[in-house]
């Protein structure tokens, strides 16, 4: 996304003051002040979760992202978040449980690059060209590959999709992403076909569903939430920081939820309820596998017992859910936004209670 098409401050709070669906000022600055003091910190949630609109009315059951991002420590052991944030690991590790997870088809360390467990050294933009092709025209399903940063695609930054063609018709695109390669560590992987039902919502990107797990003090594994997550600006990423859009699921349903958020700074004051380039409407789009992907997060977050509080990202391809990565520190403001605010919700008020937050 083009962070010169952002909104500013200014122009993010003339919209809110324009606003036919906000409350009104004074009951504004009343709940923002209630909040303060019941948080004890400014609560900027109060406009990146919407709470200004007119029907929100618990704005109390929503939290402030430092505090959700605080809570993380508690649950999750550091020693075992490698398994996760390094995601060379985490194929590895997962691949031996027999987790659907996407294909490698080659990884490097600056200029060694390994492809079929063979190493190969790589100096110049044209052996890595033909290095690309080679995986490319490896993958039966697509004709692309989906490059991420082994550590630290957060947000989905360091994430590119080169398609086959752009090997010929865009050199200098190559010619960047071969001196950003060479310079870290990253994974070469077969790009994922998505369910039809799910490109006709939207086929620029996956959209992976973030679901959170927690693991109680008993080692009994739930789901908090879910949502989906879409691109509306025809990227090859979902992630709303990147200007996407995040709609909730219902979990006993599987069916999406009416409204769909994005970024404040992206689109401004408006809630979305139809895809703004597929005019696909949101309320009641059933999620294929959905009840096999719930047992996918799960199963998988019961083989990482030292991580009890996780955030997963799974994409649903066209036989069945396909998990992507987790996150032991996951940015939950949207699934705090998905579930209407999270002190409701039975899962979380279980967190809450283990930390003496209740």
């Amino acid at each position: 996304m083009d962070r010169r098409n952002q909104k500013t401050k200014s122009k993010l709070l003339i919209e809110i003051l324009k606003d036919p669906e906000r409350k009104p000022i004074f009951r504004i600055t009343a709940e923002i002040i209630s909040l303060f003091y019941l948080y004890k910190t400014i609560p900027r949630h109060y406009f990146s979760k919407y709470l200004f609109k007119k029907d929100r009315t618990n704005v109390k059951d929503y939290f402030p992202n430092k505090f959700l991002i605080s809570i993380k420590p508690f649950f999750n052991d550091q020693g075992d978040k490698e398994v996760l944030e390094n995601k060379l690991y985490f194929n590895f590790f997962y691949n031996q449980f027999n987790i659907s997870i996407p294909k490698i088809l080659m990884y490097n360390n600056k200029n060694i690059f390994v492809v079929d467990n063979l190493e190969r050294e790589v100096n110049n933009v044209s052996d890595f060209k033909i290095l690309l092709e080679k995986i490319i025209r490896k993958t039966a399903t697509a004709d692309s590959v989906i490059i991420k940063k082994t550590y630290g695609s957060f947000g989905g930054e360091s994430v590119y999709k080169i398609f086959l063609n752009q090997l010929a018709t865009d050199p200098e695109t190559i010619k960047n992403l071969y001196f950003e390669v060479t310079k870290s560590a990253f994974l070469f992987q077969e790009t994922i076909i998505q369910h039809p039902e799910l490109d006709k919502l939207n086929p620029s990107s996956v959209n992976s569903i973030r679901f959170d797990t927690f693991i109680d003090q008993n080692g009994k594994a739930d789901i908090i939430s879910a949502f989906i997550r879409m691109s509306i600006n025809n990227l090859c990423v979902d992630n709303v920081s990147s200007g996407g859009c995040m709609v909730a699921i219902d979990l006993q349903t599987g069916k999406l939820k009416k409204d769909g958020f994005s970024s404040l700074k992206v689109v401004g004051v408006k809630i979305l309820t139809e895809h703004p380039v597929t005019k696909v409407i949101f309320e009641n789009l059933s999620i294929p596998f959905f009840e096999q992907a719930k047992a996918l997060v799960i199963k998988t977050a019961k083989l990482t017992p030292g991580l009890r509080l996780v955030g997963w990202d799974v994409a649903i391809g066209a036989l069945g859910p396909i998990l992507i990565e987790g996150n032991s520190n996951y940015d939950a403001g949207g699934n705090d936004i998905s579930e209407s605010g999270y002190r409701k919700n039975p899962v979380f008020r279980k967190i809450l209670h283990e930390i003496n937050y209740l």
